[in-house]
């Protein structure tokens, strides 16, 4: 289950960038990651986890994110009940509910691990409201996307061996037959 890393971070800078100019995300927003590494390198779901590969996605995504002022959310698994990490300065910009866990491998992920390695003040919240979010092996991050979800269909739709999926979001049309709409840009 081996997985040429460079090859990887290639395909992943694209993924982000179709998600990036599909979302046209501005400083301040936040971005979330749902990611399983397992199927990355053509595992099963939670059984495969690789801290190499997860530390590799984080790397590439703070290198892109962090100049660009948008704020990055690592979700980790079901058991840590799907709880992300985010720097403790965005959870209090946000005023998100703070939970005390640390993400290990087989309870987080190695996304999850990697991101609390990586980030300055990690913490971990109980829920997000994003902007927009990537999926990496189906692990549903529909929860913390904001309402109104529009899917994005990046150019790569693997990752390794994971699927890859994408959310933005738009603003709520409301009104009715005579309301007029400016297009979200």
């Amino acid at each position: 289950m081996a997985i040429d890393l460079e090859k990887m971070t290639a395909e992943l800078t694209v993924i982000l960038e179709d998600v990036l100019t599909a979302a046209k995300l501005q400083p301040g927003d936040l971005f979330v990651l749902g990611c399983t590494t397992s199927e990355v390198v053509g595992g099963y779901i939670g059984k495969d986890s690789s801290l190499d590969v997860g530390t590799r996605i984080i790397e590439t995504l703070k290198a892109k994110l962090d100049p660009l002022g948008i704020q990055l959310a690592v979700q980790g698994c079901e058991h840590i009940n799907r709880s992300l990490v985010v720097e403790r300065a965005v959870a209090r910009q946000h005023d998100f509910e703070m939970v005390s866990v640390v993400p290990a491998l087989h309870a987080g992920g190695a996304c999850s691990m990697a991101a609390f390695q990586q980030f300055t003040d990690p913490v971990e919240v109980e829920h997000v409201v994003a902007q927009a979010g990537l999926d990496i092996g189906d692990t549903a991050i529909g929860m913390h996307v904001k309402f109104v979800q529009v899917p994005v269909r990046p150019s790569i739709s693997e990752l390794g061996e994971a699927h890859v999926t994408a959310l933005r979001s738009r603003p709520k049309y409301v009104g009715g037959p005579r309301a007029v709409y400016v297009l979200a840009k």
